[in-house]
């Protein structure tokens, strides 16, 4: 059975790349074809938009007008690489941020907020280098960190650390602001902090709603906790083989191959193609 699809949505870390942040010629290929038939082919992170468009690139997306939508900072931005401009953006309230910063650094860890190639962080950790190793950043340690927090516009704050300590944390954060912004976990080791009613799947919606494309015709892969809201509204929505159980519970379809099997190209060219 082919589904009829007019956008798919991509994460990146465990679902389009590889353990090693790869992305293979067989994966490509078939993107390409994707794109080439007219479906938008639309990367979802994370990460800034400078840390996203080196796999854009890879995939040789930005070229191509369906593949040149890139949605980032886990669904706070949307940019658009031919106008070269950010159509959507949402930003947390500086004063949440410096209250997250003030109880991260009390439990005895770390917060970053980002530019499109800079980590800007109060304290340089192991953590907060993995983040440096997994998105290509910079690292920036300004010396007043909560005058910094306020004086900009802020995606996101990312409050990264041992994993014991980010799912003690997490419940203690929700309390704490309530409705006033989005806070779950993207990997174990990350808590992340977003503006109010945010995440990938209500930018996929929007960027659908934009394109006219109905939401049974939007397919979007996914593995963690930050894909939930687009496994949750794109009409074909996929989980991962080795992403989380609660992913695989609310997705319509799971992958017969792991990201380090080319699941995402597999299902597409079997199911999609």
């Amino acid at each position: 059975m082919k589904y009829q699809t007019k956008i798919i949505a991509l994460d990146l870390d465990d679902t389009l790349l590889k353990t090693d942040l790869s992305i293979s010629d067989y994966t490509t290929r078939i993107l390409q074809k994707a794109a080439d038939s007219g479906i938008y082919i639309v990367l979802c992170s994370g990460r800034t938009n400078q840390a996203i468009f080196p796999h854009v690139k890879r995939l040789g997306m930005e070229n191509r007008r369906t593949g040149r939508f890139m949605i980032a900072e886990n669904g706070a931005a949307i940019y658009d690489m031919s106008a070269d401009q950010c159509i959507y953006q949402r930003f947390v309230d500086p004063e949440i941020l410096v209250e997250a910063a003030h109880v991260s650094l009390a439990e005895g860890l770390t917060c970053e907020v980002y530019s499109a190639d800079t980590i800007y962080t109060p304290l340089t950790t192991e953590w907060v280098q993995q983040d440096v190793n997994l998105s290509g950043l910079k690292i920036e340690n300004p010396a007043d960190y909560d005058s910094f927090l306020r004086a900009r516009k802020s995606f996101k704050m990312i409050i990264p650390g041992d994993p014991k300590k980010i799912s003690a944390l997490e419940p203690v954060m929700r309390n704490k602001f309530g409705n006033r912004c989005v806070v779950f976990t993207s990997k174990p080791y990350f808590l992340e902090i977003l503006p109010p009613e945010s995440g990938k799947g209500e930018a996929l919606e929007w960027l659908c709603d934009s394109l006219k494309i109905p939401r049974e015709n939007a397919m979007a892969f996914g593995d963690s906790m930050n894909d939930e809201s687009m496994i949750r509204y794109a009409g074909h929505s996929v989980a991962m083989k080795n992403g989380l159980d609660a992913i695989k519970t609310q997705a319509a379809h799971i992958t017969d191959f792991t990201n380090n099997q080319d699941g995402v190209a597999r299902f597409i060219e079997d199911y999609v193609l």
